[in-house]
């Protein structure tokens, strides 16, 4: 008897596009009363989220918003800007997040080349965009949030017409039904990169890795259910780290906060029993500095994921004392966040608190939903040897990389290469198999022929008592080429010398290492929290 082939097709029952947005209706059907955002006095379930959301998406569907328009918000991490993950692409849309710290000419910018059809607005950001409009080719409709927590509250344009956001919900369709994407490589949100070199680029994610970067993060990071999270990431920076979604996904309670303060964060934590944050090294920094009189320190354990620059183990080491225990990650807007971890592993708990900090500030190894990560030699295009010493550029592949750059193909093609996400940072792999940022490319100093990473100098300034920031660039030097140039801002009270920091790294690292000049002052930064060596190389021509 002979067999029939029998193609087998994908059908509605065995293929469904996948998306975050599943993660709102799963929780609210089987969590409808638990308390899903905490934000001053306001407090909603996840049936009153999911409401709130669906009749938002009811509105801007009324308002002709339809499958890949853009609408940006550019305002805080309060519930508004938790339920536009949902309700913009609920009707198809695209999310943008604007950084709420840039200036007008970059906001201009940004709703130009997204095209934004809508700006939904914190009236205390509405002279920021009042400055940008003036200058936009492209005059998007007008949604104001007006928080009566915010503290300031400027007047509201009577020459323009506007929306409260409030509106949306009330006047909204609670019977709304949104469809999933017909395809999961649908675009669902539009990220702008901080821009430290020049316009900022516009980065492009979509559905199925927002929905695997949510699933990941939740597994690597060992994520219980209904955990209690103060949202202090920026949701405008790679929304908020996908951890909307993911906290959507284990029926979290999520705790908005306007804005960070040291002191904020600790009563915050005390408050409503915050069992998970996240947060860059720099808010570690400030929170490890605060007066004493502001910090609290925990008699139970509190789970925070650091990622931005590579933090000095000394930080991560004097997080210990409030019973914070620390995950470092690392990613980029590109890749949708973090896409390798420091996973501890069990034998480092026989190390002491400072060698257990240094492997915790280690970038670590792939995420669960992370396909491949290298570290490739620049020339040969081989992969590095594991030995500690010999760098390379790290190499990315996988669902939550990047769809592209809006309208950049140039700059596209440059990222992408041979099948890889190609990143820019230069790293080392030790013998475990643990990658270790050393520096940007483009930061790294070749001084008589010798690599020195700037960011190993930075780790050993950071070891100083009173040092509170650290950025070093290479100086140029007639002898030698290049040499380290460290720009250091001390700690309130502090004071130290040049000669004595540059013999205090001396005597912590190789002295060809060490750098030759100090200058101290207040570092610039960019909107969001990078220190900016660019500035500081302008500084020493």
């Amino acid at each position: 008897m002979t067999k029939k082939n029998h193609q087998l097709t994908r059908n509605s029952a065995n293929f469904v596009p996948l998306t975050p947005l599943s993660f709102l209706h799963r929780t609210a059907d089987i969590y409808p009363q638990r308390e899903s955002l905490i934000y001053n006095d306001l407090r909603y379930t996840w049936a009153q989220t999911r409401d709130r959301c669906t009749r938002v998406a009811s509105s801007l569907s009324a308002r002709g918003i339809n499958k890949n328009d853009t609408v940006s918000v550019f305002a805080f991490n309060t519930p508004e800007m938790f339920e536009c993950h949902f309700a913009i692409p609920m009707v198809g849309a695209i999310l943008n997040t604007i950084n709420t710290r840039v200036d007008a000419d970059t906001v201009a910018y940004i709703i130009d080349h997204a095209e934004s059809k809508v700006i939904i607005v914190d009236r205390q950001l509405w002279p920021v965009l009042k400055a940008a409009l003036t200058s936009c080719k492209l005059q998007p409709k007008i949604i104001i949030i007006d928080d009566p927590s915010a503290t300031e509250k400027p007047e509201l344009p009577s020459d323009i017409e506007f929306t409260f956001y409030q509106e949306l919900v009330v006047h909204g369709d609670d019977t709304f039904s949104w469809l999933a994407p017909d395809d999961e490589w649908q675009s669902l949100s539009l990220n702008y990169t901080s821009g430290t070199t020049g316009l900022p680029k516009g980065v492009i994610y979509h559905h199925r890795g927002a929905y695997l970067m949510a699933m990941g993060t939740a597994m690597s990071w060992a994520l219980p259910s209904h955990p209690r999270y103060l949202y202090t990431v920026p949701m405008f920076h790679c929304n908020g780290w996908g951890h909307v979604w993911t906290m959507t996904a284990a029926a979290a309670t999520v705790i908005c906060i306007r804005a960070f303060t040291p002191r904020s964060v600790f009563k915050l934590i005390e408050q409503h029993e915050v069992t998970h944050f996240g947060c860059a090294p720099i808010v570690l920094n400030m929170l490890a500095n605060a007066p004493v009189s502001e910090q609290i320190k925990f008699d139970r354990t509190v789970h925070v994921i650091t990622a931005g620059s590579p933090p000095p183990a000394i930080v991560l080491e004097s997080m210990n004392q409030f019973g914070f225990e620390i995950m470092h990650v690392y990613g980029l807007t590109e890749t949708s966040g973090h896409i390798l971890q420091a996973a501890p592993q069990e034998d480092w708990q026989e190390q002491s608190i400072q060698k257990q900090a240094e492997l915790k500030s280690r970038q670590g190894v792939r995420f669960s939903m992370t396909e491949k990560v290298d570290v490739i030699d620049t020339q040969s295009g081989e992969s590095v040897p594991w030995d500690s010493t010999t760098m390379g550029e790290i190499a990315i592949r996988g669902n939550t990389v990047m769809k592209g750059y809006l309208k950049d193909p140039e700059a596209t093609d440059k990222a992408f290469h041979n099948g890889w996400f190609m990143s820019g940072d230069l790293a080392v792999v030790h013998p475990d198999g643990y990658i270790q940022v050393k520096d940007r490319l483009k930061d790294i100093i070749i001084s008589g022929g010798e690599n020195i990473s700037s960011i190993e100098v930075e780790s050993v300034l950071y070891k100083h008592p009173a040092v509170n920031e650290a950025a070093v660039i290479a100086l140029a030097d007639e002898e030698w080429g290049e040499v380290p140039c460290a720009f250091v801002e001390l700690k309130v009270g502090q004071e130290v010398s040049e000669n004595e920091l540059i013999q205090f790294c001396g005597d912590n690292m190789a002295r060809f290492k060490r750098p030759k000049k100090v200058v101290f002052g207040e570092l610039p930064k960019t909107a969001t929290g990078k220190l900016q060596k660019n500035v500081l190389r302008k500084r020493t021509i």
